[in-house]
C-alpha cells in the first residue's frame, strides 16, 4: 500500500504540513514527496538503500523523509547531538547508501556517499511529480531504522516495516483522536521512534503536523502553529509549565502526550491543577512507539501507564518480564547489514521491563530487569525507589543505585534535584520514604546534584556513570 498516495486521494486540500512561510496539503504534501523520490533515483539510489539522514527536526528533514518513504528506501534519522566519534561509529556499523546533512562538520566523514538536506529539496523542485520508480508496495517492507537510545549500552538499530509503523498509528489514533481539523507539533526528535511516528499518525487520519526552525523554543511554535495536541518529555512539560503564557496556550489543547521517563508528583499535579489534558504513556522503539497509553486525560496522580492499545499484545512472564507482541513489533535488529528477529519460540519480545498487566489491560512498569538488585534477600527496583522520591515535594528528578552493604549486600543511593525553594532535608526525605516504602527500600544516603550527567547526545541520565560515583564516595 502506498499510505501517502491513499492520504493524497482522501484528504486532497486538507492541511497536511504546517511550515513557518507555507501550509502543504495532503495532495502537495505527496507531490512534493514523489519529486523527492524520483530524485533520489537519478542519483543511482534503488529500494531498500539505506539513507542515514543528520538534522535537528527542519520543515525539509520532515519532506526528506516523506521523499526517502515514497521511495520505497530505508531512512535512517540520526541523533544530531551525538558526538564526532559516536556518529563515526554508528554510521560504520550502519553503512547506508547516503548520508544527508547540512552539517559541515560531518560532510567531511570518508567513505560515505553524502549531500546536504538543503539540495536534495531544492533540486527536487525540477523533478516530475509523476512517481517514476516501482517498488512493492508490501505492509512487510523495512522503511526505517531508528536507534533505541542506549540507556542501558550501545543504542541498537532498531528495523520497521511500514505495517509496524501504519498499525502503531491506528492503534493510538483509535486511543487519542486526531483527525481534519487537528495539527499535532512534532516537538520530540524525528530521530526518536516518539517524533517519527507521527508521520503515520497524520498520513492515517487527515491530522495535520507543524514543524518550526531548528532555533525556534517550543513554547514560541506554541504560539505560531494552532496546535491541539503536543507530546513532550517532563523536562518540556517543566520548562511550559515554568512560563504563564505557555501554561495558558496548553490549557487550550486537546492532548498534551506525556513520556519518556517517570515524571515527579509536583509536576503532574501542576499540570492537572490547570486543567491540561495530560495524558501518560509507556512505549519503546521495538513497538514502534506507544504500547499503553491513559484512555483519558488523568485527574490525578497514578503509578500506572494507561491502557493497552489496539494492534498489541502484552503479558506478564513468571519473572515479572513484560512481553509484548502485535502488529507494531518491529522486525529486529540490524547487525552487518542482516536484520535480525528478537521474538521467542511463541513470538514475544522480552522488554526487560518489569511490570504488573491487570485484567482490564491496565499496565503498571515496575522498572528495568537489569537495574534490579537484591538487598537484605528482596529484589529491588531502583525506578520504584525514585517514583516514591519523586513524589516527595521538593523533589524534581531522582536516580537511585545500589552500593556494596556487609550486613545487606547492597543498599540503595539516591541522587536527587530538587527545586530551589522548599528543598526537603535528609531527614525529611528518610521520613516520608519509610512511610511509603519501607525501611529496606529508603536510600541510605542522598546526594543533591544542580547538573546531571547524560548519556552522549542524550537526556537521559547515565545511570552507569552515578553507580560508580555512589560506590566511590559512599
Amino acid at each position: 500500500m502506498d499510505i501517502q498516495e491513499r492520504s493524497a486521494g482522501l484528504f486532497g486540500n486538507f492541511p497536511a504540513l504546517r511550515m513557518p512561510e507555507k501550509t502543504l496539503s495532503f495532495e502537495e504534501y505527496n507531490n512534493q514527496a514523489v519529486q523527492i523520490a524520483n530524485l533520489l533515483y537519478q542519483k543511482g539510489l534503488r529500494s531498500g538503500d539505506i539513507i542515514a539522514v543528520l538534522s535537528p527536526n527542519t520543515p525539509a528533514l520532515l519532506l526528506l523523509l516523506a521523499g526517502v518513504l515514497k521511495a520505497g528506501m530505508i531512512a535512517a534519522p540520526l541523533n544530531n547531538r551525538f558526538p564526532g566519534h559516536l556518529l563515526k561509529a554508528t554510521l560504520d556499523k550502519l553503512s547506508p547508501q547516503m548520508l544527508v546533512t547540512n552539517n559541515e562538520q560531518y560532510v567531511t566523514l570518508s567513505g560515505i556517499r553524502k549531500e546536504t538536506v538543503t539540495s536534495i529539496i531544492e533540486s527536487a523542485l525540477t523533478c516530475p511529480i509523476r512517481k517514476e520508480l516501482v517498488f512493492t508496495a508490501s505492509m512487510e517492507r523495512p522503511v526505517s531504522i531508528i536507534h533505541t537510545s542506549a540507556s542501558t549500552g550501545v543504542a541498537k538499530a532498531a528495523v520497521h516495516s511500514l505495517g509496524n509503523h501504519w498499525f502503531s498509528a491506528l492503534g493510538s489514533n483509535e486511543n487519542i483522536s486526531f483527525g481534519p481539523g487537528d495539527c499535532w507539533l512534532v516537538s520530540l526528535p524525528l530521530f526518536h521512534i516518539g517524533g517519527y511516528a507521527l508521520l503515520f499518525r497524520s498520513l492515517a487520519s487527515c491530522g495535520s503536523l507543524a514543524v518550526g526552525r531548528p532555533d525556534e523554543s517550543l513554547s514560541l511554535s506554541l504560539q505560531l502553529f494552532p496546535v491541539t495536541h503536543l507530546s513532550v518529555v517532563p523536562t518540556q512539560l517543566y520548562r511550559l509549565l515554568a512560563d504563564p503564557k505557555s501554561t495558558e496556550l496548553l490549557c487550550r489543547l486537546k492532548t498534551v502526550l506525556l513520556g519518556g521517563s517517570p515524571a515527579p508528583k509536583s509536576l503532574i499535579d501542576e499540570a492537572i491543577r490547570h486543567n491540561i489534558p495530560l495524558y501518560l504513556s509507556y512505549g519503546s522503539t521495538e513497538m514502534s512507539t506507544q504500547i499503553t497509553t491513559s484512555p483519558g486525560p488523568i485527574s490525578c496522580m497514578t503509578q500506572n501507564s494507561g491502557l493497552l492499545l489496539p494492534y498489541r499484545e502484552i503479558m506478564r512472564a513468571e519473572d515479572g518480564e513484560l512481553l509484548v507482541k502485535g502488529a507494531c513489533l518491529f522486525k529486529g535488529y540490524l547487525r552487518e547489514g542482516s536484520i535480525h528477529p528478537q521474538i521467542d519460540g511463541d513470538g514475544w519480545f522480552h522488554t526487560a521491563d518489569i511490570g504488573r498487566v491487570e485484567e482490564d489491560g491496565t499496565v503498571t512498569v515496575l522498572g528495568r530487569k537489569d537495574n534490579m538488585f537484591i538487598s537484605g534477600g528482596e529484589n529491588i527496583h531502583p525506578e520504584e525507589i525514585e517514583k516514591a522520591l519523586m513524589m516527595v515535594d521538593g523533589i524534581l528528578e531522582a536516580l537511585v543505585v545500589a552500593v556494596p552493604d556487609c550486613e545487606y549486600g547492597q543498599r540503595a543511593v539516591a541522587f536527587i534535584g530538587t527545586f530551589e525553594v522548599n528543598c526537603p532535608d535528609d531527614e525529611t526525605i528518610t521520613m516520608t520514604m519509610n512511610a511509603t516504602v519501607g525501611k529496606l527500600k529508603t536510600p541510605v544516603r542522598y546526594f543533591r546534584v544542580s547538573q546531571w550527567t547524560t548519556l552522549p547526545g542524550s537526556q537521559k541520565i547515565d545511570r552507569a556513570w552515578y553507580k560508580k560515583r555512589g560506590e566511590l564516595h559512599f
